[in-house]
């Protein structure tokens, strides 16, 4: 005779009644979005009114965008471009590397270096770059010779323009660096310190690195400054990019157009370096929360 099999009862509970189950769906919050009513309009209102700038900008003859487009390439104008670069470049250089001797000197254990330091940046400071680059171009009133040659002949206007230029620059250039110096932990210094490794090669392997974070942000706030900044050489006659169109205008009488053109420069390669201060940044940021 076969053996029978005894079916054991079932451990899961009985489904629940429909009504009860439908009564547990209803139970549950839902989660509704909020509704940025507020956001959505004051959008909606901004592109509006960009739009209508963009047309009046367009469609205003007063703008002149076919003499734009005439000069925007001319000689003259990239004659000036290509000096308010290389004034960029030569007063970024140079500032920047007399601004790390001064933050060396302000951080040293030399009273005197420090105080001298300290005063130079203090003076630079404190006195707009117009009345230093006025007060250079005039400085033939108190050094008429310079080592027996006429300081008028010896100092041109570019030239003035980059002495003038590099030691403002060389003022905000020190603080930046300084700064950058101390966001480094001193622990880091202690350690290369405990493995022998010499002043030189300690501050480029181990200061270094780590101090360019702080100081490529900042730099590169100045180096568009000073793009921009360079735009004031102009007032003692350096053929920049500003000077440049203003000649042409002061023939023409074109001011607006020739205004633009300047402007759409400066724009163009304020964004170029803009793109490259965002790497550079990112590489000397890589390993860091900011980076990841």
């Amino acid at each position: 005779m076969p053996p029978q099999t005894v079916s054991l009862p079932s451990s899961s509970p009985p489904p629940a009644p429909p009504s009860l189950a439908k009564d547990a769906a209803d139970a549950v919050p839902r989660i509704v979005p909020v509704r940025r009513t507020g956001r959505w309009a004051a959008a909606v209102a901004v592109l509006v009114l960009l739009a209508l700038a963009l047309n009046s900008v367009i469609r205003n003859d007063a703008f002149q965008w076919d003499v734009v487009l005439a000069y925007f390439a001319t000689v003259p104008v990239l004659r000036g471009l290509w000096l308010t670069l290389w004034l960029t470049a030569v007063v970024m250089v140079l500032g920047f590397a007399l601004g790390a001797l001064l933050a060396v000197l302000r951080l040293s254990g030399n009273p005197v270096l420090q105080a001298v330091s300290w005063g130079y940046v203090w003076l630079f400071r404190s006195t707009p770059i117009l009345v230093q680059l006025l007060f250079w171009f005039n400085i033939g009133a108190l050094y008429p010779q310079i080592l027996g040659v006429s300081t008028v002949s010896l100092l041109g206007p570019v030239t003035i323009a980059v002495i003038g230029l590099t030691l403002h620059e060389a003022a905000y250039a020190a603080e930046v660096v300084r700064g950058g110096i101390l966001s480094v932990e001193r622990g880091q210094i202690e350690a290369a310190q405990s493995l022998g490794l010499g002043p030189w090669r300690r501050f480029r392997r181990i200061v270094l690195p780590q101090a360019m974070r702080s100081i490529v942000p900042p730099a590169g706030n100045m180096l568009i400054g000073t793009l921009k900044g360079t735009s004031i050489v102009s007032i003692i006659a350096v053929q920049d990019l500003l000077y440049s169109v203003q000649l042409v205008y002061h023939r023409t009488y074109q001011v607006i157009p020739l205004l633009l053109v300047a402007t759409i420069w400066y724009a163009a390669v304020t964004t170029l370096l803009s793109i490259g201060q965002r790497y550079v940044e990112r590489y000397y940021a890589r390993g860091t929360a900011g980076a990841r």
